[in-house]
């Protein structure tokens, strides 16, 4: 027996010897060493993040969400920091440019609905980062919002628009019936704005305003107005199109607010976004607004404080196109601008698929916004003035899709804004906008 079992160790014994150097050759068993340390040797460095600012009705911050993420993401990622660097609203947009003209661009920047942007030779393009369940998980408006030549060119990370919101309390007091539903069409708008600017003291000078709004380049507030007799700003085949009779119509009417009607205070067209919120939310001298659902949070808030007023959100008025209508880069999203190591690639996709995760979607009610998330439904179900909001996306037109946007922005607003100064009839500053856009047409096609 002793015999049997020697002959059986010193056979297997043999058969390790010779098959051990081939079973190394075939397997590799380093490599289960490699996948055990793979984690730990994930890229490890700093990722430049740039962003706007907004409102976190937790914190107060303007930046709280964006850096409570990061803080989280940090900490799931030893060896990764996330270098934050805020922009504002009000030169923001031109830090951008002038990066991307000098190659002094961040990792990540909110540019990934910008026309400008979606390039392959700025952008990384994400479709490979991403499978057609994940894709699927977000709305159509979002993923489209991003897409260019079936290719994705950001990670939407939330939704907004704008909507006129109005001081019920205004409303009350001068015995001004609200809009039914929300909804009004443009002469029933401008009736109620009559009866809402008003001298409150008899010394001769208005002191309460039906209607304000600011005019500046990457605002949108007052174009619900402008294109609500069915302008459209460039055409399906990508050519400008803001001329002509819709165009001049929709720009009268916001014109005839002041020029003819007299419901604005006589700063329209000079105040920036700033004063006219002031007017509106802090001096209580202005009936009705239009700007971003952010602000909804703001004045509920304020309104639980004993400090604010009631108020409500109601549709653009209605014009010839027949249906409210607004103008907004409604999605909002960021982009991986182009990476020469790949393993930071994947760190920043990392980080973004991380902060669109479905418990940050649901946070989002902190902002004031909506959700880019199919799946995420319902987190102002008990909000009547956010859910009238979320349906005006369905509303909603994006901004064009045009490399030269932001060019175009600037020749409009500035034309826009000296035709409601009296500086230029609405058909002066229509043609005078489309001459200077076609000679910046001209100028890039030689």
């Amino acid at each position: 027996m002793k015999k049997v079992l020697k002959i059986v160790i010193s056979s297997v014994l043999m058969l390790f010897i010779f098959l051990w150097p081939l079973y190394v050759f075939v397997y590799r068993p380093a490599k289960i060493e490699e996948l055990n340390t793979a984690k730990s040797e994930e890229w490890k460095g700093v990722i430049q993040l740039w962003d706007f600012p907004r409102v976190d009705s937790k914190t107060g911050s303007r930046y709280g969400w964006i850096q409570d993420k990061i803080r989280r993401f940090e900490k799931q990622n030893p060896g990764v920091y996330i270098e934050f660097v805020p922009l504002d609203w009000r030169k923001g947009p031109n830090k951008l440019e002038i990066a991307l003209k000098t190659g002094n661009l961040p990792d990540i920047a909110p540019v990934g609905t910008d026309y400008l942007y979606m390039d392959e030779s700025i952008l990384e393009p994400l479709n490979e980062y991403f499978s057609k369940e994940e894709i699927k998980e977000f709305k159509y408006l979002a993923i489209s919002a991003v897409t260019k030549n079936e290719k994705m060119w950001g990670v939407p990370f939330m939704m907004t628009t704008y909507s006129m919101f109005l001081n019920v309390e205004l409303f009350r007091e001068r015995g001004v019936e609200l809009p039914l539903d929300g909804n009004w069409t443009y002469e029933e708008f401008v009736e109620k704005m009559k009866a809402l600017t008003w001298d409150a003291n008899g010394d001769g000078k208005l002191d309460y305003f039906g209607f304000i709004s600011p005019i500046k380049p990457d605002f949108y507030n007052l174009w619900g107005i402008i294109l609500s007799d069915g302008a459209e700003i460039v055409n399906d085949e990508g050519e400008y199109a803001f001329y002509g009779e819709k165009a001049i119509s929709g720009l009268q009417k916001a014109v005839n607010l002041k020029q003819k009607y007299n419901v604005t205070p006589e700063e329209f067209g000079i105040y920036d976004e700033n004063e006219t919120w002031n007017l509106f939310f802090n001096q209580k001298r202005v009936a009705v607004f239009p700007t971003g659902s952010w602000a909804a949070k703001t004045l509920s808030d304020k309104y639980q404080s004993g400090e604010g007023f009631e108020y409500m959100v109601a549709n653009y008025p209605i014009g010839d196109r027949r249906l409210p209508i607004s103008l907004n880069n409604s999605v909002s999203a960021y982009g991986i601008f182009k990476q020469q190591d790949k393993g930071k690639l994947d760190m920043c996709v990392k980080f973004l698929k991380f902060i669109t995760r479905d418990d940050y979607q649901k946070e989002l009610e902190r902002l004031g916004v909506f959700p880019v998330k199919s799946t995420i439904e319902d987190i102002y179900i008990n909000d009547s003035n956010m859910k009238k909001i979320e349906d005006c996306l369905s509303y909603t037109i994006p901004l064009p899709k045009h490399k030269e946007w932001n060019e175009i922005d600037r020749i409009l607003q500035n034309q826009i804004r000296l035709a409601i100064l009296g500086e230029k009839t609405a058909e002066e500053a229509i043609e005078e906008a489309r001459r200077q856009v076609m000679l910046l047409n001209d100028r890039n096609d030689k």
